[in-house]
């Protein structure tokens, strides 16, 4: 069916027209013979009405006189749910370092037989050493200060009256 027979439908050799180049047009009487009352076909494989594609409509469903837009109290879900999700990172976050903490605050102890401020500051440290194990040797080196300085700092709010009243002591 070269050169213009038939349909009204021109062919084109090689690949082109199969990519749609070439002009190769299509009538509706063409198409796969699919009657086509009513429709307005997008493609020759399309076989649902495209006009039922359109949402024309509320995707929610309201009470009867309902305000179609959302109050304050709907759109302060997204706020809860922002916090929600970063109260969850914190959470997760401070448990890991707490367990990591506890367990080598145990482990410090049970070898050494003693319970003192070297065990909390010497787990502090640890702790921040294995946080941050990640981030190479700087990171390492950044986690463990931290936590000894965070321990340290605890230790020292802890026995503050003791050293005071030593202090106190020594000064008589």
């Amino acid at each position: 069916m070269e050169g213009g027979g038939g349909s009204g439908n021109k062919t084109t050799g090689g690949l082109a027209g199969f990519f749609g180049a070439g002009g190769a047009g299509y009538s509706h009487a063409d198409l796969a013979g699919v009657p086509l009352t009513g429709m307005n076909p997008l493609s020759p494989y399309l076989n649902v009405d495209p006009r039922y594609l359109v949402q024309d409509t509320d995707e929610f469903i309201l009470p009867t006189g309902a305000n179609k837009t959302r109050g304050r109290f709907e759109l302060a879900f997204f706020t809860i749910g922002g916090c929600c999700m970063t109260g969850a990172l914190w959470a997760n976050t401070l448990g890991s370092l707490a367990l990591l903490y506890s367990a080598f605050g145990v482990i410090i102890e049970k070898t050494r037989g003693a319970e003192d401020d070297l065990n909390t500051v010497a787990a502090g440290t640890m702790t921040g050493m294995l946080y941050k194990c990640t981030g190479g040797l700087r990171g390492v080196a950044r986690g463990g200060l931290a936590g000894l300085t965070l321990t340290g700092l605890y230790a020292l709010y802890n026995n503050w009256e003791h050293m005071r009243g030593s202090l106190l002591q020594q000064s008589l």
